[in-house]
Parts: C-alpha cells; structure tokens; sequence
C-alpha cells in the first residue's frame, strides 16, 4: 500500500489514493519560508498590494506584522465587507457519536480517554434535529468521532438524509473518506466538508497521532480534494492552533486551500480558527496562542482570499467572537452543545472539549443586531 514521506505508517486498506501533488506543493512553500527574516516593509508591501501572493501573505503572518494589526483589521474589514456586506450566518453543531479509533493526545474522544461513549438513535437524531430547527437555525454541521465502525457511512448518510428534511444547508465533520463515499454524502444532502489537518508538521503530526488511521497524514491532507472530485459544493481547512508552531501552521493551512483554490475555481473555501481547549481527563500541555495572535492568522486568511468564508466557534469567548464578525469571521455557531445530544434531552455521552461561549440562538442573533450586522440563516437553496 501507498505510503508517502509524512505518513507515520501505510495506508489503511480502505484508503484511495488520488493523484494530486498539493501536498508536496504545501510543504515545499513553507519549508522555504523563514518568516523571522520578513521586515516591516514587506509587511507594508503586502498590505499596499491589490492581491495578496503567498509571499504576502507570509508576511501578515511573520512577527513583524504584529505591529501592523490596527492597518490589517481596517484592510479586512474592507474585504469582508466587499465580498459579504455587513452579512453574519448562523448555524450549530450536532455530534452524533463519540466513539473513535484514533490516540490523539489533544482530543478528549480519544479511544484511550474515560469518557462515557454514546452514539444517538435515529429517533435521538430526530428529536434533536427538529429541536435545534425550533430555534430558527437552517444550517447545521454533523460530526462524528472518527470511528468507522461506530459511525459507519450508513450511519452518516442516515444522519444526513434527516438533516435535509429540517435544513437547507448541511455539513459534515467526520472522518476523511473516499471520492465514492462523498459523493453518496452529497447525493444524501451534504454540501460541505470539513476537514482539520490539525498541524502540519508532519514529524509533529506523527507525535500527536501514536495510533489509528489518522496516522496517515497524506490520506487526511488530500480530504478536501476527494470531497470536491466527490461533488460537494464546499470544504473548510484547519489548523487546531497550539499544536505546533502556529505561524506555520497558519501558514501552510492558508497555502493549502490557495492551492486547492486555483486547481478547483469553482469550489467555495473557508477556514476555521480553532484554538486548543481543556477536554475531560485531559493533561496535555500546549502552545499557548494568544487572542492576539489568534486575530492576526484571522485577518491574514481574510487578507489573502478575501472570498473565502471564516467561521468562529465556541471554543472562544463571546468578547472575542463579538469583535471578529466585524473584521473577518463570516460564521459563527450558536446554542452549542459538544456533547453527544444536548438539544432535545440531556446529553447521552461526554463532550469534545469545553466550550467558552454558551449562548443560544437568540443571543448571538441580538449581539450581531447591536453591531449593526445582519444575522443570517440561510442564504442557500438546495435544487
């Protein structure tokens, strides 16, 4: 079986190799980028250009553009308001499973971590679908940990041809799959995919990953690729911030989905901006990332693809998330529960992770009112 140079091990016999060189493009750039040697006038040169190459949007990244953070929030808010208005949508997550197979250090679902495991029923499912759509939300993002067994594709796909009778707009954030099986995904309802690469230091990758098939880092870069090839309208791109080097991180995140980008015009790019959070039992010690440099890598993806949408979770403060929605962030979730259920009943298993922002729907709507933007539920039809 396949087995390139940052995979910590072969390829699993369920995985499908594409042929595609984005990888060895992604890594190649950063490799070749120091960004201590990135001055102030490259900076300003960056942020006087009309479009941003990924030289530019190194430079937004560097340490020397950590003085240039007013000049970036006023470039941003310029894109964001160009490309979406005074626009905000709104939408929620629903985990439906936390059983996994994988040894991630950072992640309470870790299959070794004592956590009560759960995975909803169809008629659970139901009932918290037709919750969560009482609230006024038509969007939501389906996860899963990432066990193929315990949360198989039927599984899913069930999962998602629900969604599709309550929601106009679903996603999903499970474990990477084949061309054919996202492909079933989106004939099932699902327009987008997500996928984080967690970091992209493949040496540091092998670290974080002791076993399971996340070990195979290749498999997992090439996720959005096979979920565009798949047919899906959209993916979003990752790095969970504090894993490693965050500016590198940032970095190559932001050249991978650039890459994407050009090889598929048609496909709609977002990321994410997660940063680690404290999980049940956990003990992992990490980079600490400041909100300060958290809104640096936000400005500098809304900088380099002012097209591209960015989402903000709860993972970080109402502060925080209040602030960005005004300069970059074009999505933000609302009444979130990472636990397994939580919005029809009592949650059945453990969370993810602990959340900062526990507002509901109607919170984040007035809060988004009170700044003048306009809150969004839907702005899509599916035909």
């Amino acid at each position: 079986m396949t087995k390139k140079f940052t995979d910590a091990e072969e390829y699993f016999n369920h995985m499908e190799t594409i042929r595609s060189d984005i990888m060895e493009n992604t890594l190649s750039t950063v490799s070749e980028v120091d960004l201590s040697t990135i001055t102030q006038r490259d900076v300003r040169n960056a942020l006087n250009s009309e479009r941003l190459d990924i030289n530019g949007f190194a430079s937004l990244i560097s340490p020397a553009a950590e003085s240039f953070l007013e000049e970036m929030a006023q470039r941003a808010r310029q894109e964001k308001e160009r490309y979406f208005g005074n626009s905000v949508n709104i939408f929620t997550p629903l985990y439906t499973s936390n059983h996994c197979d994988n040894g991630c250090m950072y992640c309470g679902f870790n299959k070794n971590n004592k956590i009560h495991r759960a995975r909803l029923s169809p008629k659970d499912i139901e009932a918290e679908m037709s919750n969560i759509a009482g609230s006024g939300l038509t969007e939501i993002l389906i996860l899963t940990g990432e066990s193929r067994k315990m949360s198989d594709t039927k599984f899913i796909n069930e999962c998602v041809r629900t969604a599709t009778k309550y929601f106009r707009n679903v996603g999903v954030e499970v474990y990477p799959m084949n061309v054919q099986e996202y492909k079933e995904l989106h004939e099932s309802g699902a327009d987008y995919v997500t996928v984080f690469q967690e970091t992209y230091d493949p040496v540091r990758y092998a670290e974080l990953h002791p076993f399971g098939p996340k070990r195979v880092y290749s498999y997992r870069f090439n996720s959005q690729e096979r979920a565009l090839i798949g047919g899906m309208r959209g993916v979003a791109f990752g790095a969970l911030l504090g894993l490693g080097d965050h500016r590198k991180d940032a970095l190559a995140c932001g050249t991978h989905a650039y890459l994407l980008q050009r090889k598929y015009p048609h496909a709609e790019i977002s990321f994410s901006l997660p940063r680690l959070r404290p999980f049940i039992n956990g003990n992992y010690s990490a980079e600490l990332i400041s909100e300060r440099h958290l809104l640096q890598i936000a400005l500098a993806y809304r900088i380099f693809m002012p097209f591209s949408g960015q989402t903000i979770s709860s993972r970080e403060s109402p502060r925080f998330r209040d602030n960005i929605v005004g300069l970059s962030a074009t999505k933000i979730s609302a009444g979130v529960s990472v636990g397994i259920g939580g919005h029809a009943e009592e949650k059945k298993g453990d969370e993810q992770f602990n959340i900062s922002d526990p507002r509901n729907v109607e919170d984040i709507r007035k809060a988004l009112t009170e700044r003048g933007l306009q809150p969004v539920f839907n702005d899509y039809v599916r035909v």
